[in-house]
């Protein structure tokens, strides 16, 4: 039997809460300080709808394609499961992370809804770890791109250096391919972890190296799920641009190819409540890098933001028909 696990103190959870709350609060607080709240609501207003629809079928078309991608990496474990059924576990994580303190929640009730089927917790969780790093790598790829278009296309430097990102995409996919082309010596290198509990990390470690060998025998799966990954980023830098295009911004596509993918990085950061303040915080100081006011660096950040959370409701909607029908 696995060792029990100690359960976090109720106390720290609420001070982490508290904590972050208070960071996102901050640096709210700080943005709206210098800005005239009045200018940005009259902005808001004056979007056009029509266009804050398509941006919001973009972002539906990018959610599609993430389905696609962890279907591919499932198929590739050989897992069998419809893509309805990931579908809907998607659209809960979905709303899990934009209605609770953390992203975690999403990626456990995904790892929940594949374990069963997978017959292994560890295996499920393997597949959507496999499935974040491709969409991380991903990310700082799109916004190497990104930076270099803006020097080739404008003759203008990037706010944020073209050979940082590049070293950042390298370094993360040299980091990630040892894992996946000699997963036997990465296996080696997690045995120490066996002090612990013997019997049960290595049972673990054994179904990792397992799964990472599978990876490696199916290279087309990684690959098409790296493309896929790209895919989704770039849909996302499309959806931005929508959302700018709707409320009137002077930002371009290859502006937001940076800024958007360093945003969703800079939330990956436990310190704020599903990323608020520290996404508006980077919005605002990358538009400001580009000599646009930071008005509009929040108001295209709060309104994006309030379109996903929009469009993730509809994972409510599943979550609330699956209790039914359990009951």
């Amino acid at each position: 039997m696995p060792p029990e696990q100690p359960e976090s103190s109720p106390v720290r959870r609420y001070a982490m809460l508290a904590l972050k709350i208070s960071v996102s609060l901050l640096l709210l607080y700080v943005l709206f300080s210098r800005i005239d709240v009045k200018e940005l609501w009259a902005t808001a207003r004056l979007a056009s709808v029509p266009w804050l629809i398509v941006a919001l079928g973009v972002y539906g078309l990018s959610t599609m394609i993430a389905v696609w991608r962890w279907n591919l990496l499932l198929k590739a474990q050989r897992v069998p499961i419809t893509f309805s059924s990931l579908l809907g576990s998607f659209l809960v994580a979905a709303y899990f992370n934009n209605f609770l303190p953390s992203n975690i929640g999403g990626d456990v009730v995904r790892i929940a809804d594949t374990a069963r089927v997978a017959s292994s917790k560890t295996l499920a969780t393997t597949i959507v770890l496999m499935d974040r790093v491709l969409g991380l790598i991903a990310l700082v790829f799109v916004a190497a791109l990104g930076a270099t278009a803006i020097g080739r296309l404008h003759h203008a430097p990037s706010p944020i250096w073209p050979v940082w990102l590049w070293a950042g995409f390298f370094a993360a996919a040299a980091a990630t391919t040892p894992a996946v082309f000699a997963p036997a010596l990465f296996g080696r290198l997690l045995r120490p972890l066996t002090v612990f509990h013997a019997e049960w990390v290595a049972s673990r470690i054994e179904t990792l190296i397992g799964a990472l060998s599978r990876f490696r025998e199916e290279p087309g799966a990684l690959v098409g799920g790296f493309a896929g990954a790209v895919f989704v980023q770039g849909a996302l830098v499309a959806f931005y641009f929508a959302v700018a295009y709707a409320l009137h911004l002077d930002v371009g596509f290859t502006d937001l190819a940076v800024a958007v993918p360093i945003s969703f990085v800079v939330q990956l950061l436990p310190v704020s409540v599903g990323g608020f303040g520290v996404r508006e915080a980077t919005f605002s100081y990358y538009f400001h890098r580009i000599g646009q006011p930071i008005e509009d660096g929040v108001l295209l950040s709060l309104v994006a933001q309030a379109i996903l959370m929009v469009f993730s409701l509809s994972g409510a909607a599943v979550y609330v028909s699956r209790s039914r029908h359990k009951k």
